[in-house]
C-alpha cells in the first residue's frame, strides 16, 4: 500500500540506518500520544522533547549532514527525506515546520564556499541544533529584490548588519541563522550566518500564536567579518531562490502525512457513526466523498515521489526539475485542501472535537500552500513554462525509480537560477499514450484542446494582465503535467489501471471546472468562450470499479491505524 501507515509498516524499501531511525520517530510519537501532542498544541509548549530526540538520535545531523561532511550514513537524500516529512505531516505540522526551516537554514551554507562554517554546521548537526532562514522581511515579504538589511563596511575590513528579518522559524533557537541582506558600498547581495548568542541579535517576539517559533529578529550594529560570509553578489542572489528550491519541494510532503493521518481518523468515524439506521460510510455521497479524497491522496504522492526522481536526476543540461518542484509545492499542497475539505463533510462537527487529530489537520492544511510562495506566486513561475512544455519538446534519457540511498550533490550546485524559458521537457504525449484507459482518452481530448486554445486564442495584452485569467489558464496547464507524472510514477509502481481510471475521473472533473472559470470572465473573447465549452468533458463512469476501490481500497482501512491516546 503506498498509504503511509506507522504503526504497519516496516519502511523496507529504505536501508536499514534510515529505516531503524524512521521506525524509531514513529515510536516517539506513538509513545507520546495524541492527548499530549494536542496538549502541547493547545498550550503553545515549545517542543523540546522533540528536540531532544532529534539530538540523542542524531536525527537531522543523519538526514541533513552532506555526506563530505558527515560520518557514515550522513547524506542530504531526497528520497528518505521526503519519507521523514511525510511522518512529520502525519503527526503535527509543528514538529514538521522546526525540520523545514533547519533545511532552509542550511540552504546557503551548504551552497556557499566557506569551508570552516560548513564544518561547524556539521559540528552543530552533530550535537543536535536547528537552523534558521533569515530571507523574508516585515515590509517586503519574500519580495527578495527590496532587503533593509545593509552591512555597512568598517575601517577594519568588517562590516555593521543592520535591520529586521520577518517570519524566521527557529529564529529564538538556532545553532546560525543564514541571512540574506546587501552591501551598503555597492549594493551587492550577500547571506551571513548570524548567531543568535551575540549580544547584537535580538529576538523581538514570536509573530505568530502557536506552538512554534516564527520569530521577528532585530540586528542592531551586528558584527560581520569574511569569516561569517556565506556568498556574494550572483551567488547569494543564486542561493535564495535555489534554497527555496529545495525547501518548497518538502511542503507537498506535509500535505500527504496530513491528509493519510486525517483519512484513517475519518473512515474510523463513518464505519462505526449510525445514522437513521445506517452507518455514515452506508451514504451515496459519503462514497463519492471518500472515494475521492482518497484518489486526490494517492495522486499527490504518486506526483510528489516521481517529481523526486527528477530532482535527483538533476543536472546543469536538465532541470526539468524547477517545473515540478513549485507544482509539489502548489499543486499537491492545494490539494492536500481538498482532501481535508471532502473528509470534513463526512467527519462533520466531530472533527472540531478536542480530541481529534483532524482538528489540527483543518486547521494546518491550510498553512501549506501559503509557505515559500503563494500558489499565484508559484504558478506565474510555472505559466513560464508553458509554450516548452507543449511546443517545444526536448529529448532526454528515460528515468526510472531514482531511491537509491546516494547524497543529492546536484541540490546544493544547482547553477545560476536564471535561464527559464531555455528548460526542455520530454514529450508528454509519449508517457498518455503509453496508456490506453477510458478517462485518459477523454483528457488526452482536453489536453489538444488546451493547445488549439494557446494557439489560436492566446491571452491579448489585456487578459495577460489579469493574474485571475492567467491563474485558471495555468491551472489547465499544471493538471496536464500533473496527470503525466502520475502516469509515470504508476508505471514504475505497477499500481493497478483501475486506480488511475479513477484518478483521471477527478482530473477530467478538475479540467472542466477551470475551462468553465475561463469561460466565464468577462474579458474572454468567443473564441476563446467556444474552446473553453469544447473543454468541458464528463469522464466514463464505472460503477463496478468505483465499488472495488471504495471497498477494497478506502474502507479496508478501517481500523488499520489509530494514534495510540
Amino acid at each position: 500500500m503506498l498509504l503511509l501507515n506507522p504503526k504497519k509498516d516496516k519502511l523496507d524499501h529504505l536501508d536499514p540506518f534510515s529505516r531503524t531511525l524512521l521506525l524509531k520517530t514513529i515510536q516517539f510519537f506513538e509513545t507520546k500520544g495524541l492527548e499530549q501532542c494536542k496538549e502541547d498544541d493547545r498550550e503553545r509548549t515549545w517542543y523540546a522533547d522533540f528536540l531532544e530526540f532529534v539530538k540523542q538520535e542524531k536525527l537531522f545531523a543523519t538526514f541533513l549532514t552532506l555526506e563530505a561532511y558527515g560520518s557514515e550514513n550522513y547524506r542530504w537524500d531526497t528520497f528518505r527525506n521526503a519519507q521523514l516529512n511525510e511522518i512529520l505531516g502525519f503527526y503535527g505540522l509543528n514538529y514538521w515546520y522546526a525540520w523545514q526551516v533547519t533545511i532552509l537554514g542550511l540552504g546557503p551554507i551548504w551552497m556557499g564556499k566557506n569551508e570552516n562554517l560548513k564544518k561547524e554546521t556539521a559540528k552543530f548537526l552533530e550535537d543536535g541544533h536547528i537552523f534558521a532562514f533569515g530571507l523574508s522581511e516585515k515590509e517586503h515579504g519574500a519580495d527578495i529584490y527590496t532587503t533593509d538589511m545593509i552591512l555597512t563596511p568598517q575601517d577594519d575590513g568588517s562590516y555593521r548588519a543592520n535591520g529586521s528579518k520577518y517570519y524566521i522559524g527557529n529564529g529564538n533557537e538556532a545553532a546560525l541563522v543564514s541571512v540574506f541582506g546587501k552591501f551598503a558600498d555597492t549594493n551587492e547581495y550577500v547571506f551571513f550566518a548570524a548567531r543568535p548568542d551575540k549580544s547584537q541579535y535580538e529576538c523581538v517576539q514570536n509573530i505568530v500564536n502557536s506552538q512554534n517559533y516564527v520569530a521577528e529578529i532585530k540586528l542592531s550594529d551586528y558584527p560581520v567579518h569574511d569569516s561569517d560570509i556565506l556568498s556574494k553578489g550572483q551567488d547569494a542572489w543564486d542561493s535564495s531562490l535555489n534554497t527555496v528550491n529545495i525547501g518548497k519541494y518538502n511542503l507537498g510532503w506535509a500535505s500527504i502525512g496530513i491528509c493519510t493521518h486525517a483519512l484513517y481518523e475519518s473512515i474510523n468515524h463513518a464505519t462505526k457513526r449510525v445514522l437513521f439506521n445506517h452507518t455514515v460510510s452506508e451514504f451515496t455521497h459519503i462514497k463519492q466523498y471518500f472515494v475521492d479524497a482518497y484518489c486526490r491522496l494517492y495522486a499527490m504522492k504518486l506526483f510528489a515521489l516521481r517529481a523526486s526522481d527528477y530532482f535527483r536526476k538533476a543536472s546543469l543540461k536538465d532541470r526539468r526539475y524547477l517545473l515540478y518542484n513549485p507544482m509539489v509545492k502548489m499543486k499537491v499542497t492545494s490539494q492536500g485542501e481538498e482532501v481535508i475539505n471532502l473528509l470534513w463533510d463526512i467527519i462533520a462537527a466531530k472533527g472540531f472535537e478536542k480530541d481529534m487529530y483532524f482538528e489540527i489537520a483543518a486547521r494546518d492544511i491550510r498553512a501549506l500552500p501559503k509557505l515559500e510562495g503563494t500558489v499565484h506566486v508559484n504558478m506565474a513561475l510555472v505559466i513560464k513554462f508553458m509554450a516548452n512544455y507543449f511546443f517545444r519538446p526536448g529529448t532526454y534519457e528515460e528515468i526510472g525509480n531514482v531511491d537509491q540511498p546516494l547524497n543529492d550533490d546536484f541540490l546544493f550546485e544547482q547553477g545560476p537560477a536564471r535561464g527559464l524559458g531555455k528548460i526542455k521537457f520530454h514529450d508528454y504525449r509519449t508517457t498518455y499514450n503509453s496508456m490506453d484507459l477510458p478517462n485518459i482518452t477523454i483528457f488526452k481530448k482536453q489536453i489538444r484542446l488546451l493547445k488549439l486554445f494557446l494557439l489560436v486564442a492566446k491571452p491579448n495584452k489585456e487578459q495577460i494582465k489579469d493574474f485571475d485569467f492567467l491563474l485558471n489558464l495555468g491551472e489547465l496547464f499544471t493538471l496536464v503535467v500533473y496527470g503525466q507524472l502520475i502516469i509515470e510514477k504508476a508505471k514504475l509502481l505497477k499500481v493497478e489501471d483501475e486506480l488511475i481510471d479513477q484518478i483521471f475521473d477527478i482530473i477530467i472533473r478538475d479540467f472542466s471546472k477551470f475551462a468553465m472559470q475561463l469561460f466565464t470572465k468577462t474579458s474572454s473573447t468567443a473564441i476563446q468562450q467556444r474552446i473553453c465549452k469544447r473543454m468541458v468533458r464528463k469522464p466514463v463512469s464505472n460503477p463496478e470499479r468505483f465499488d472495488r476501490i471504495l471497498n477494497e481500497k478506502v474502507y479496508a482501512l478501517k481500523d488499520m491505524y489509530e494514534m495510540n491516546p
